[in-house]
């Protein structure tokens, strides 16, 4: 009976010191976490801060890892990307002829004709004036269909918005002339009426139409090719246009050589190109009175 009495005892004391022994055992591990945790972070901290510091005096490490986090997203970018501007104003294409034996038409190689030419006409214009490729493309190809439409030489049109612009889309005169072929859209307002309004006198396609179409009117009322021009600059009342046609016209005959095949230099200087033609030996006048002896195509 005594014993057990004395053993109920020792159990009981030995249950009632547990709970100090647990409290005591989690408060070591307690404190053990905090200290690795703390150790841990200030690990992370001086890693942190040395990473920064290399990244500073190193930028191309920067960037490289910059890249390679976003490697992902570049390419789901690219699976996206929009059609190219030559797709979307490409002149239509002639038929390829259905059989091997099968000659093509007349149109059909005067299609293939217009095409090539219209390549070298863009590649001499995308280096001249420094335009991306498919810009230039967008910009002969819309010349080209204007010129269709309108019965207008497409090279004119070319030149023209040449020496206007320098083929730049959103170039504005302190006058007020604007676009490509530097159209005051406030006097002709109405000719942008069905093109989206004033607005669209800085749209590629509508500035090229309408600017077509007002010099297609000069040249018509004006009987010649370099009174039109006169009139475009707004030069008709004056005695002279300072040049202005002489360049365009340099300009058009250096495109209807480009478009003939031969080789043209692209670099030719602004001054010579801007020459008056009463100087003693103007290389301008030269090329304006080639290209005045011959008319124009289309008009």
């Amino acid at each position: 009976m005594i014993n057990r009495i004395t053993g109920a005892t020792t159990f009981a004391r030995t249950m009632a010191r547990q709970p100090a022994a647990w409290f005591s055992t989690s408060g070591i591990s307690a404190k053990g976490v905090l200290t690795t945790a703390q150790h841990t972070l200030t690990i992370v901290g001086v890693t942190a801060l040395v990473v920064m510091a290399v990244l500073f005096v190193r930028p191309d490490l920067a960037k490289a890892l910059s890249d390679s986090l976003n490697r992902t997203q570049q390419v789901e970018a690219v699976a996206v990307t929009a059609p190219p501007l030559d797709a979307l104003m490409e002149a239509p294409a002639a038929a390829a002829p259905t059989a091997a034996s099968e000659p093509l038409t007349a149109e059909e190689k005067a299609l293939l004709g217009t095409e090539k030419q219209q390549k070298w006409v863009t590649t001499w214009l995308s280096k001249r004036y420094r335009v991306a490729g498919d810009a230039a493309n967008m910009l002969v190809s819309t010349a080209y269909l204007t010129a269709r439409e309108i019965k207008l030489d497409p090279l004119l049109i070319l030149a023209v918005m040449s020496i206007e612009s320098g083929l730049n889309p959103f170039a504005e005169s302190p006058m007020g002339a604007q676009g490509l072929m530097q159209v005051m859209s406030k006097v002709h307002h109405e000719k942008f009426q069905d093109m989206g309004g004033l607005q669209a006198a800085l749209n590629p396609v509508a500035n090229i139409r309408v600017g077509s179409l007002i010099l297609k009117d000069y040249v018509t009322r004006g009987g010649s090719v370099e009174a039109g021009l006169k009139s475009y600059v707004g030069a008709a009342a004056f005695e002279t246009d300072d040049g202005y046609g002489s360049r365009v016209l340099a300009e058009y005959n250096r495109l209807k050589q480009v478009s003939a095949g031969k080789k043209v230099p692209t670099t030719t200087p602004t001054q010579i190109a801007a020459a008056p033609a009463k100087q003693a030996t103007p290389p301008v006048a030269a090329a304006e009175k080639s290209v005045s002896g011959t008319q124009i195509a289309g008009l």
